[in-house]
């Protein structure tokens, strides 16, 4: 692996930025040429001016071609030198000056072409920065500040742009060119800025460095401490903001404290590096105090912390300089280190840089004017320098580790100094205008390997980037005196930005856990505006011994490449990777690469046996020392698979010439069981054969590649192959490459079984191979069942003989592991067909297998023979079930029904299930299907064709009809076939049991499908045993319906009338809608439990017997959860009396839901029935008892009049019919279902109101809808008649008052009879007030039999007897008139 040039971002709009930056430039050099260009032509030009003007158009186009042609030779100009450039670490923002011009370039993401995220720098702002007259960008850095938040992981919070000018201010902007800061540090130019930023120590001794921004001045350096600008910046910023939001101006920022140092002793100062705190070891301070101060010089305990500079120039070349920290009093050899370096900070005067505040208005006038105060340096002599007299130094640049610096100068040199001895320890020449770059790699982990230190930490290496614009070459130098690793060309006007920093205000707490995402090094090509970071691998840094790895894994990289390449021809792959792998010398890295080339899948087998072959040679060549036992082992064993595969591989295309005599008569029977078995299979095969989607490379004939062979086998040290199972994919597709070839035939079945077994593959392994390919190609199976299950019966003798299989020590008395497996494939396959095939195939060669060892034995040994056999009977009908059961969980679910995935049953899957779990299984059949309950009752009872004859009659010419019938009686014969063969298990009540929880429970899941739980209570009805139907009964309750109950009764109790939808859904969980038919099933539900809890009562003398439950003796073997029957028969008895004291509450919630009656439920009963409701049904609760409060009564019969109201005004004349009984069909009909009112009159007599009134009022409500013939129905019933005839009269009186005055249209007649009634009766007429009718306009055959039967209820002693007479006869009179 060598260095590499990554592109990470591209710059957009770079022409824009150069127009910007270059515009008054070329401005100057256009309008320099048209002045050079008149003086030039300023001549007299008549003589031959007349000789060009047919050349006119020429000059124009040449003119034209001429600008075109300088318009790319201006862009490749390197106008990128002349700018000053800076980039930040985080590579989000680039600040491109000029002059008084900068352009600020942020990161943003946009989708190419190809649809790939990449990563951007675009113009974000541009404009003038100076404000001075005169002033110029001398420098520019870009700082990224860390966020302060907890949540950080390390990205920069925004980022600060510093920029120095020539004036000697330093200023600080945001992003959007926002300046925060402004101060005049020094009145000489800015020559450079350089920031350091905090570093994680990586080793104990390191002192711990604090964050600065150093600022050089041709005589000056100025730090500004780094914790101090932050929180300055950040308060800035804060305040700048708060400023644009309000509108205010902003309120000058205190001054910065800064510290000044006048570096002395050197002529010229063009670049600097601070280097930091450093202190020195005991040794050099003593040896520093002994040369300067002689034999009795005095040593301090302790070392002094000092701040090294490092400066570059001319006299002398390189300067070095010391500040001791802190205001203690030098010792003589502290003073040696730094020459009157006592430390005075310029900053402590608050009104560094400001104007005084105490001056008049004239003064402070006068002062604006002239430029801020600035504070003198104090002075900072040299300690020692590098002295070269010729040689001037240009810029200099700090490793990251801080001991190292390359520095660049007039001669073209590089120069790399040693910062802790103060010495050039190397040089290189030929790199004129060079730009240099540091970069320092961490080692991976993966190398740690191979290091005899591999518990230490990890190692860093550091690299030296030079880049010569003027021979445009990169180069890669390993430190301190390693060799080129690496060198790219690239074009001769780039710039290397190197930035030296990271995020500013990170310290030893906010950085643990941070990922740093920063770029050490980067290259900007301004013509493509590509931005591209240097890649460098570790072990480039390794020298000698450690070079030899370098080069291996070079190779390596070698070799990956050629097998990612497509267009490679076999023969160049095998000789290329034979090359590269005995050309490679370290052993782990040999095997790394022969795992590669095994690994991929475009090598084919025969390059990867002659490679391998080839390795392996040269390894045997070797001497013994010297090879590595797991390489050869390796290659030794992955040649055997190869060989292993490459030898199947054949015999699949060889002709199958055996005979299969030898195994006729194990077979003889086997077609019987196949024809008894055929109907079976061919319905299964019919239904399971559906279209389906599947991708390519899932299909079970992929042939299966060379790579996935071998890392699906593994060689053990004694010889044998062992297969690793991984996935159930990658199983099945090595059973079908070894095996399916000899279940068709068309491979020699021996050849391969000998083939594996020479292989060392035990008889294990491949019987669960076998079996799995079996089992996965079901279909392919079924198309041509004689042909497979002959060869499938070849196969099994065959891996029965061999050696391992069979233990020859098996007693025939026990059970045989080898068959066991065989049945405990088939137990656990869905696959219900070919795991039936395989199990009478599998029974017929061990039934083979035993007699062949009693005969050996010359004895008969009939217990053996049934013990082992007696499994495989008890097998097959277990499989033959399972097929019939599996056949009809296949049949397709019509359009539109909720359906669900197929549930996939097996013998193991139905025996975990329980007792309950076929039943179960067809219970989530019957939801799929939307079987009605009454059909499936006449299929359970064998009546399914009662209705048929009707049916075919109405539907001869109906094509699709008759399908649809033919698929209905086809599913009840499959139905019927599986309760046969589940006569116990699927026992009509158990069933029905089920089929009553499956619905509820998908009820549950979708409480708005009201549907689903009538259909649960309609199964629930049909359970003929009273002990089940109780406790399916109590169970429901308990589980599904008490909590949405009590939330409904709250709700409306809260309310006080029907809720509206919102509040049902918010407080019940469903819609209004569906809580009124949850209501009713809740009615319907307690009805049940009161009926079979008074069935079981009355019953309790002659005692009703429990029903016993029962299974298949096949399937006595199930191990799982208790049936729903079991568990029903397990419940307790309720208590009849709450159960008829919630029926109470459930039918006055439901018929408030219906009619939307204004009602608080729960306060039509006392405190006793409030406090029994919603508790436990199998409880004794104290339940009300004897009168009842007359309020109470009082609301309870308001509450049952309304009802009977809304009743008869929902009610349509239409269906007009008897009264049917009460509590039949309950919910589903509605408020227009004829049983509310007789359930009204049960209702009054429990809850002690008298029905009579309740009759009355109906009657009443009757005529006053007009419905007469019910109210007639209805009079026979009430026994008070007295008062209802005073009830009917006043209503009589209504009608003919709308008859006679409030008619719009009135007879002649009409009139003349209001003329001639009596005063009495006409008075009487008046006062009527025929509004308060429904229906006023009734015939007047109607109304005179109303008056019939009124006279006929009122006594002749009536106070109103007279007035009925009169009535009577003005409705006759009234009649006879309109008959006229």
């Amino acid at each position: 692996m060598s260095c590499s040039l990554f592109e990470f971002c591209r710059l957009q709009e770079l022409k824009t930025v150069r127009d910007f930056l270059f515009q008054n430039q070329s401005k100057e050099s256009v309008e320099e040429k048209n002045i050079t260009a008149e003086n030039e032509l300023s001549w007299d030009t008549s003589d031959w001016e007349s000789g060009w003007d047919n050349d006119e158009n020429k000059e124009e186009d040449s003119a034209s071609s001429t600008k075109a042609e300088e318009e790319p030779s201006r862009q490749s100009q390197p106008w990128l030198q002349d700018c000053v450039v800076s980039l930040s670490p985080c590579a989000d923002l680039l600040v491109v000056a000029r002059e008084q011009k900068a352009a600020f370039l942020s990161a943003k993401w946009r989708t190419d072409d190809s649809g790939r995220e990449e990563m951007t720098l675009a113009v974000t702002w541009s404009g003038h920065l100076s404000t001075e007259e005169g002033e110029r960008v001398s420098s520019v850095i870009a700082i990224p500040l860390a966020s302060q938040k907890r949540s950080s992981t390390g990205r920069p919070d925004w980022t600060c742009i510093v920029v120095g000018f020539t004036s000697g201010y330093v200023r600080f902007y945001t992003e959007s060119g926002v300046l925060l800061l402004a101060q005049l540090l020094h009145v000489d130019p800015v020559l450079r800025l350089k920031c350091r930023t905090y570093e994680i120590p990586r080793h104990p001794g390191v002192t711990e460095q604090h964050e600065e921004l150093s600022i050089l001045y041709p005589a000056a350096l100025v730090t500004i401490d780094g914790f101090s600008l932050f929180q300055s910046l950040r308060a800035c910023r804060n305040q700048v903001a708060r400023a644009a939001a309000a509108g205010s101006d902003v309120v000058p920022p205190p001054p910065l404290a800064y510290k000044k140092w006048g570096l002395q002793e050197m002529d010229t100062i063009v670049d600097h590096s601070s280097v930091g705190v450093m202190t020195l070891c005991v040794f050099d301070q003593m040896k520093n105090a002994s040369i300067l101060g002689g034999f009795h010089a005095s040593v301090k305990g302790s070392p002094p912390a000092m701040s090294q500079f490092v400066t570059v120039g001319t006299g002398p070349y390189a300067g070095f300089y010391y500040a001791v920290e802190g205001n203690s009093q030098p010792l003589l050899s502290h003073v040696a280190l730094a020459v009157a370096s006592k430390l005075t900070s310029a900053l402590f005067n608050a009104a560094s840089g400001w104007l005084g505040w105490n001056k008049n208005k004239n003064e402070e006038e006068a002062a604006q004017k002239q430029k801020p105060k600035v504070e003198l340096a104090t002075p900072l002599g040299i300690r020692f320098g590098l002295p070269d007299s010729r040689r001037h130094g240009e810029s200099i640049c700090l490793s990251p580790c801080n001991t190292l610096a390359g520095v660049t100068d007039d001669f073209g040199r590089v120069t790399l100094l040693d910062l802790a001895r103060g010495a050039a320890i190397r040089m290189w020449k030929g790199y004129r205008d060079a730009q240099l770059g540091w970069l320092q790699v961490q080692e991976e982990r993966g190398d740690r390997e191979f290091s005899p230190s591999a518990s230490l930490p990890r190692r860093h290496a550091l690299f030296l980037i030079i880049y010569a614009p003027r021979r445009g070459i990169l180069e890669v130098w390993a430190m301190q005196r390693g060799p080129r690793v690496g060198a790219f060309t690239v074009g001769k006007h780039c710039r290397l930005l190197y930035a030296g920093y990271h995020l500013m205000g990170v310290n030893s707490v906010t950085s643990q856990g941070w990922q740093l995402h920063t770029q050490q090094v980067c290259l900007l090509d301004p013509t493509t505006g590509a931005l591209r970071t240097i890649n460098i691998p570790f072990h480039l840094a390794l020298s000698d011994k450690k070079n030899e790895r370098a080069r291996d894994m070079h190779l390596l990289k070698r070799l990956s490449a050629v097998l990612k390449s497509r267009d490679m021809d076999p023969v160049s792959l095998e000789r290329e990777a034979k090359s590269v792998l005995l050309e490679i010398k370290h052993p782990a890295i040999k095997k790394q690469a022969l795992e590669s080339l095994l690994s991929n899948r475009n090598a084919p087998v025969s390059c990867l046996t002659n490679v391998t072959s080839a390795l392996h040679d040269a390894l045997k060549q070797q001497d013994a020392d010297e090879v590595e036992a797991s390489l050869l082992q390796l290659c030794s064993s992955q040649l055997k698979l190869l060989q292993l595969y490459s030898d199947i591989q054949q015999l699949q295309s060889a002709a199958d010439t055996e005979a299969c005599s030898g195994n006729q008569d194990s077979l003889e029977g086997i077609e019987e069981e196949l024809s008894r078995v055929g109907p079976a299979l061919q319905r299964y095969a019919q239904l399971s054969s559906k279209p389906s989607v599947s991708f390519a490379q899932d299909s079970p004939d992929t042939p299966l590649s060379t790579q996935a062979f071998l890392t699906q086998l593994e060689c053990a040290e004694e010889g044998e192959v062992k297969v690793n199972r991984r996935s159930d994919a990658e199983w099945n597709q090595l059973g079908n490459f070894m095996f399916w070839g000899c279940l068709c035939g068309k491979s020699p079945t021996h050849k391969v079984c000998d083939t594996l077994q020479l292989a060392g593959i035990s008889p294990q392994q491949l019987l669960s191979l076998l079996m799995s390919v079996w089992l996965q190609r079901e279909k392919e199976v079924l198309q041509k069942p004689v042909e497979t299950v002959r060869n499938l019966h070849t196969l099994l003798i065959a891996l029965s003989n061999m050696d391992g299989a069979v233990e020859e020590s098996w007693d025939t008395q026990s059970v045989s592991p080898w068959w066991q497996q065989v049945r405990f494939t088939c137990i656990q396959s869905h696959n219900a067909a070919a795991a039936l095939l395989a199990a009478l195939v599998a029974h017929r060669a061990a039934k083979a297998s035993i007699t062949s060892r009693a005969d050996s034995k010359l004895q008969s040994e009939w217990e053996a023979v049934s013990l082992e056999l007696e499994q495989w009977v008890v097998c097959v009908r277990q499989l033959e079930d399972v097929l019939v059961l599996q056949t009809l969980l296949l049949v397709p679910s019509p359009q539109g029904t909720a359906g669900g995935a197929v549930v996939q049953c097996s013998i193991k899957t139905l025996q975990e299930g329980g007792t309950g779990g076929i039943a179960d299984s067809v219970s989530k059949w019957v939801f799929r299907q939307n079987m009605a309950p009454e059909r499936l009752k006449k299929i359970l009872l064998r009546k399914e064709t009662q209705d048929t004859g009707d049916q075919k009659e109405q539907k001869e010419d109906r094509e699709e009809a008759e399908k649809c019938q033919e698929e209905a009686d086809r599913t009840a014969e499959l139905l019927l076939a599986v309760c046969q063969r589940f006569p116990d298990s699927l026992s009509p009540d158990l069933l029905f049991a089920h089929c009553c929880w499956e619905y509820v429970v998908q009820w549950n899941k979708d409480p708005e499908e009201g549907q689903y739980l009538f259909i649960a209570v309609e199964h629930l009805k049909l359970i003929t045993s009273p002990h089940i139907q109780l406790g399916i009964s109590t169970m429901m309750w308990g589980t599904f319906f008490v909590k949405r109950f009590s939330a409904a009764a709250f709700l409306m109790e809260k309310v006080g009338k029907a809720p509206k939808d919102r509040l049902c859904r918010r407080d019940v969980g469903i819609g209004d809608k569906a809580m009124t038919s949850f209501l009713g099933c809740c009615v319907q539900l307690l009805q049940i439990l009161m009926e079979v809890t008074g069935l079981l009562a009355d019953s309790a003398m002659e005692e009703i017997p429990t029903p016993e439950l029962s299974v298949e003796e096949v399937w006595s073997g199930a191990e799982g959860p208790a049936s729903i029957a079991e568990l029903a028969l397990e419940q307790k008895g309720v208590h009849y009396p709450l159960v008829q004291h919630h029926w109470l509450l459930a039918t006055l919630l439901h018929a408030a839901m219906s009619f939307s009656v204004k009602v608080k439920p729960l306060s039509l009963f006392d405190s006793k029935g409030k406090n029994a409701f919603f508790r436990d049904l199998t409880t004794i609760q104290l339940m009300p008892s004897g009168d009842m409060d007359p309020g109470l009564v009082s609301l309870r019969q308001e509450f049952l009049l309304r009802v009977l109201t809304g009743w008869v005004q929902a009610t349509d004349d239409a269906s007009c019919s008897s009264p049917a009984p009460a509590f039949t069909s309950l919910p589903s009909d509605g408020p227009k279902a004829n049983w509310w009112p007789s359930l009204c009159m049960d209702l009054g007599s429990l809850l002690q109101v008298n029905p009579d009134i309740l009759r009355r009022h109906l009657v009443c409500e009757l005529y006053n809808q007009g419905l007469d013939l019910r109210a007639e129905e209805a009079i026979l019933q009430v026994e008070d008649k007295e008062v209802l005839g005073s009830h009917l009269l006043v209503l009589t009186g209504q009608r003919l008052s709308y008859s006679l005055l409030h008619n719009q249209n009135q007879t002649q007649a009409a009139m003349e009879l209001l003329a001639r009634l009596p005063p009495t009766l006409c008075t009487w007429l008046k006062a009527m007030d025929p509004s308060e009718l429904r229906c006023p306009l009734v015939s007047l055959s109607k109304t005179s039999r109303l008056v019939s039967h009124l006279i006929e209820m009122l006594p002749e002693n009536h106070a109103q007897y007279s007035l009925a007479l009169h009535l009577l006869e003005a409705v006759e009179v009234l009649s006879l008139s309109n008959e006229d």
